[in-house]
């Protein structure tokens, strides 16, 4: 019986490891793509807009930070210009 606890817990650890390699590095390539937004000759933005865009990161990351130190989802709606 112990056995197949100690599977379930390895098949949740490499669920985990996967699925957290995935979404960081997803979320990686795109925070270069929102970084790229801050190239004047291609866009035009306002340092509202770049706030905004930072603000919302920031929120997001605080929320992260919370949500693995409590274990618990934190569910916020989703960004607007």
């Amino acid at each position: 019986m112990s056995g197949n606890g100690e599977r379930l817990m390895v098949d949740k650890r490499e669920r985990f490891v996967e699925l957290a390699e995935k979404r960081v590095n997803r979320a990686i390539d795109d925070i270069r793509l929102i970084g790229n937004l801050s190239n004047r000759h291609n866009y035009e933005y306002t340092d509202a807009d770049a706030r905004k865009i930072l603000a919302a990161l920031d929120g997001e990351v605080r929320v992260l930070k919370r949500r693995f130190a409590s274990g618990t989802p934190d569910n916020k709606p989703s960004f607007k210009l």
